[in-house]
């Protein structure tokens, strides 16, 4: 007699048999009955199968991200600890946010070589080529700057580096810079300059001991004003472009953590900052590639056909200006958020006092690259962009001992002395640092 299996699972076609119309009602229950509970086998075994899938590929993924992350563990941590060692009599420990960037660049350098301890910050974005960043990276890292990846407004992140390092100053470069990419893209600028430095600050807020900040405002603050030279009292609640009303805000922002939590802050208002390792996106920066690559280049006219002018301030003499924030600065007042008293508050100009028209500058360099540029002459936009730009720096002068001392024509002499030697004649690949 063959068995239950056999019949209601027989090996092959034909081998089951009706034996007799009574069980045959029964016999067809069970066959259905057990396919049913077959395919519900089935089925919950592919779900469990899936289950377990997506869990192991979640940990898989969740453990990529951490072993992959960009910061964090022992490693990390000695080299943030071995880039902020001090190394001079009364020295800083100061991290340097931007330090990728071309003004953080120069500051972190100059810091590091007189003995100050440094910890950089940057995003490393796209704004402009990264690769120039990258390469500004392993020239500080070859002076033993460690620069931690990261955005401003990762609060764990930065709080992180306060609990590894008591930071004596702050240095706060990075931003999103730039007057006529507001109008392409708003939101990085509210992001980076708005909302990064709330991060910044909320973090210097809470740390015990609080340290002293200097920061990067801008020229741009001064807006529609047409009084001249531009004067740290004037107003500047007349932005022309984002950009300047992000770095107002900024002002107004800095003034109220000053004012609540004891904060000692300065801001440094920046005049047209040039010279080697420059930022691309500056108009002596991308003239020099235009007329080495024989391409014509836009020049902007004002109302009138006036010729534009900016206040060209060289980097080492806003280095100069940056420093010497640093070293004037008071301590903080606060503690763990709590203010203990009034705290020093300073908004300074570096400038350097000599507005340059457009096509003057575009003079010098062609004495400099030995080629004649190709010029287009076109109206100024409605991009936010102001005529002319000049500085009263008397007041750092005073405060600070600030005093440039390059002028436009050494300035540039040695930008493009810089420029040749990185990118060569033709803007080709970048050579070995």
């Amino acid at each position: 007699m063959p068995s239950l299996e056999e019949e209601l699972f027989p090996s092959t076609p034909g081998k089951f048999k009706d034996r007799g119309g009574a069980h045959s009602m029964n016999r067809q229950f069970y066959r259905c009955f057990a396919s049913t509970s077959t395919m519900f086998l089935w089925a919950l075994f592919l779900i469990a199968l899936t289950a377990s899938y997506l869990s192991f590929q979640s940990f898989v993924d969740s453990g990529s991200r951490y072993f992959s992350s960009a910061w964090g563990g022992h490693h990390w941590e000695k080299q943030v600890k071995s880039s902020a060692q001090i190394h001079r009599a009364n020295g800083f420990s100061v991290l340097v946010t931007g330090a990728a960037g071309f003004v953080g660049s120069h500051v972190s350098l100059a810091l590091k070589k007189r003995g100050d301890g440094v910890v950089g910050f940057d995003n490393f974005n796209n704004y402009y080529d990264p690769l120039l960043k990258k390469a500004r990276k392993a020239l500080l890292n070859s002076h033993n700057v460690f620069i931690v990846e990261g955005d401003v407004n990762d609060a764990k992140l930065i709080a992180k580096l306060f609990d590894i390092v008591e930071f004596t100053h702050v240095m706060h470069l990075a931003a999103q810079a730039g007057v006529r990419y507001a109008m392409e893209n708003p939101h990085s600028y509210v992001h980076s300059n708005i909302a990064g430095l709330v991060t910044l600050l909320e973090a210097c807020k809470n740390a015990d001991p609080q340290p002293a900040i200097v920061w990067a405002s801008s020229s741009s603050v001064y807006g529609l004003n047409e009084d001249v030279p531009f004067s740290e009292s004037d107003r500047t609640d007349r932005p022309a472009s984002l950009y300047a009303a992000t770095k107002k805000s900024g002002e107004a922002i800095t003034h109220t953590y000053n004012h609540i939590y004891g904060l000692s802050i300065t801001g440094l208002r920046f005049f047209t900052v040039y010279g080697p390792w420059g930022r691309p996106d500056m108009a002596y920066f991308s003239f020099t590639k235009g007329i080495l690559q024989g391409k014509p280049i836009t020049i902007y006219r004002g109302k009138n056909r006036v010729d534009l002018a900016r206040d060209f301030t060289y980097i080492d003499d806003v280095v100069k200006g940056c420093v010497a924030s640093l070293d004037t600065a008071k301590k903080s007042t606060g503690s763990g958020g709590k203010k203990r008293g009034p705290a020093q508050y300073r908004i300074f100009n570096l400038g350097n006092t000599s507005p340059v028209t457009v096509p003057m500058m575009v003079g010098i360099l062609e004495r400099h690259l030995k080629v004649k540029a190709k010029k287009n002459y076109v109206d100024m936009p409605g991009n936010g962009d102001v005529p002319f730009t000049h500085a009263n720096i008397s007041l750092a002068r005073r405060e600070l001992g600030y005093k440039p001392t390059t002028d436009l024509q050494t300035g540039l002499k040695k930008f493009v002395k810089w420029y040749l030697a990185y990118y060569g004649h033709n803007h080709g690949k970048s050579v070995k640092l």
